[in-house]
């Protein structure tokens, strides 16, 4: 183990980055709600509590959330119960499939449904601006996190409960309700917990699909800063806002603890099992064909609608981005809107990677409550608006140097945001690290720089990969801290995807863009999931 010295020495570069680039702005967020115009006031919480406006914004927040998650658990689980219980042809890449909504980014999903959903839907319905393309869009999004969550649970528990209790004489919903409900308790809290937060937080998917009539606190909060210039406003609803997440993190936390420690689990492979009778094959195929319809169905119109123009069917929307005819639309042209979301996603996984690898290694070598701290800290920017880091660093950032300006300022944001991911994707890894390995190489006249390298990084290397990919993906997808922080000449693909559909006639090529990025973090999506399924064996 490391020594103390040089612990503290690996810890101080993520304790600064995080303490500079997170925690200040978040207290300076508290500052200018409470001390706007150098004197301590109240005025701001106090509108911020009262307002008819503001409490609507709060109220349709909260419930929209609710509703969403009941939504996503109802229609994960029986999902989840699916790919647990039964082994079937194409099981493996239809697993990584359901990984590809929760990674896009969310100014896609909401370009995704308003293709599906908008004015001149295939549908012929137009549900913008009502609170059903919201819930359709949550559930699309989540959905994931319910399949994963619960399922990887699930495959694990022992069948033989369920059927000892069919011997006995209860029919099919009453063993669910009295055996098999009680056992997945703690991960269904665990997924919901996780999708109320997301939901609770959601701001691509409202700015776009809610068309202002429907705002939640975090468009709320960007509105006031960008909109109406109202900072001391925007802070006490950012507070408000941490307040709200902060308890929404705890909750998880405890549900993810009851989960680790309910029950002893069977390996999946012992519990999977192809369908044995017709029925089972129906289940089986029914239940796919709602997973292929909710996920396959708004990425389909997407890019149908990306390929439909005026004279039928073709590349002119495209086209239009090479050599757009109102490139005043997006303020850079969209090629350099892309080329700027590659160029800021590189910094941002080296950033990412860097912090979260030393941030790691403190977590794991540190015992005690020390490294539990640590760790829990370094969550925090994965439970905190991205709106309000953006926010934060929009009205903290200009001393003891300005960096508001700086370019360096997006992908640290980016970096700030995939930190968490980096974390917990090493972590368990360096864990299973025998310390024996380490020992033997010391023996051997190995320095522990080089047992390092020759040791812990090969067998790091896939989990970072892993990482890398998370933090390539969160980067080229970030909207919500980028839309305070970008600059008109260096406007990303979310960014540039916003202003063209607020620009009349641009509709197609908003609907181009976001096929090329749903392209782009497809790509890094699966690769996630080659690499883990080749670390772990796959399903």
């Amino acid at each position: 183990m490391r020594s103390r010295r040089s612990l503290l020495l690996i810890g101080a570069i993520p304790a600064v980055f995080l303490g500079y680039f997170f925690i200040y702005p978040v207290l300076t967020i508290l500052y200018t709600g409470l001390v706007p115009d150098g004197e301590i006031a109240t005025s701001a919480f106090t509108e911020a509590l009262t307002s008819p406006t503001v409490r609507g914004v709060a109220w349709f927040t909260l419930w929209q959330a609710l509703l969403s998650t009941v939504l996503t658990v109802s229609i994960g689980l029986p999902i989840a119960y699916v790919f647990a219980r039964y082994r079937f042809p194409g099981r493996s890449l239809l697993r990584s499939l359901t990984l590809v909504p929760f990674v896009l980014p969310t100014i896609v999903v909401g370009v995704a449904f308003l293709a599906v959903l908008g004015p001149g839907a295939p549908f012929g319905v137009n549900l913008r601006g009502t609170i059903w393309a919201i819930l359709f869009a949550h559930v699309f999004y989540n959905l994931a996190i319910v399949i994963r969550g619960v399922g990887a649970f699930w495959e694990q528990v022992d069948p033989r409960l369920e059927d000892a209790a069919r011997v006995l004489g209860a029919g099919t919903l009453r063993v669910f309700r009295t055996v098999t409900l009680p056992l997945l308790r703690p991960a269904i809290l665990s997924s919901a917990a996780l999708v109320f937060l997301f939901s609770f937080t959601s701001f691509g998917v409202i700015l776009v699909l809610g068309d202002l009539r429907h705002t939640t606190l975090e468009v709320e909060i960007w509105r006031q800063a960008t909109a109406f210039l109202r900072l001391d406003l925007a802070a006490a609803l950012a507070v408000l806002q941490l307040v709200g997440v902060s308890v929404l993190l705890v909750l998880y936390g405890r549900a993810r603890k009851r989960r680790s420690a309910e029950l002893a689990l069977r390996p999946s492979q012992e519990v999977a099992r192809a369908p044995r009778s017709t029925r089972e094959w129906a289940v089986v195929a029914t239940t796919l064909g709602l997973l292929a319809m909710i996920v396959v169905t708004p990425l389909a119109v997407l890019m149908w609608r990306s390929l439909s123009t005026p004279s039928g069917i073709g590349l002119s929307n495209y086209a239009n981005l090479i050599d757009p005819p109102r490139a005043s639309a997006v303020f850079v042209s969209p090629t350099d809107a892309i080329a700027n979301t590659l160029q800021f996603a590189i910094p941002a996984v080296l950033i990412a990677g860097g912090i979260g690898l030393l941030a790691a290694t403190v977590i794991v070598s540190a015992r005690g409550r020390s490294g539990r701290i640590f760790d829990t800290v370094l969550m925090l920017p994965l439970g905190t608006s991205a709106v309000t880091i953006g926010f934060g660093f929009l009205v903290a950032l200009d001393q003891p140097v300005d960096l508001r300006a700086s370019i360096l300022l997006i992908p640290i944001a980016h970096a700030l945001v995939a930190i968490p991911f980096v974390v917990r994707s090493t972590v368990p890894v360096m864990e299973s690290i025998q310390h024996r390995l380490r020992e033997a190489a010391a023996v051997l006249g190995a320095s522990p720089r080089r047992a390092w390298r020759e040791v812990d990084l090969p067998l790091i290397a896939r989990a970072l990969a892993v990482a890398a990919m998370f933090a390539f993906a969160i980067s080229v997808g970030e909207f919500g801290a980028t839309s305070f922080i970008a600059r008109p000449a260096t406007a990303t693909i979310p960014v540039a995807i916003f202003r063209l559909l607020g620009r009349p006639g641009t509709f197609g090529e908003a609907m181009a863009m976001s096929v090329i990025l749903m392209a782009i973090v497809a790509v890094a999506a699966l690769g996630i999931e080659a690499v883990r399924g080749t670390r772990s064996g796959g399903v």
